[in-house]
């Protein structure tokens, strides 16, 4: 099975919301999933997104593949030093 870390649909139109889910790459976008680890709000100003890297990292140390946009937000999750 090849799995996938990828952003999930929902909102209303022109108000999109994601959550950022681990799923089966055959199933599809807004079809089942394994797990949520995170969401990403492109409307809203500033840090428009929540992850748990430790379940990201997980996912990926066991085959999973991040999408693009996904990708760049665990990257962006890194730089971010804790307080």
């Amino acid at each position: 099975m090849a799995v996938a870390i990828r952003l999930k649909r929902e909102g209303t139109r022109n108000s999109p919301y994601y959550k950022i889910v681990v799923a089966d790459q055959r199933k599809p976008r807004d079809g089942k999933f394994i797990e949520i680890i995170g969401t990403y709000d492109p409307k809203k100003a500033g840090e428009n997104y929540s992850i748990k890297l430790d379940r990201a990292d997980y996912w990926v140390g066991v085959g999973a593949r991040a999408s693009r946009t996904v990708g760049n937000i665990m990257t962006k999750a890194r730089k971010v030093v804790p307080a």
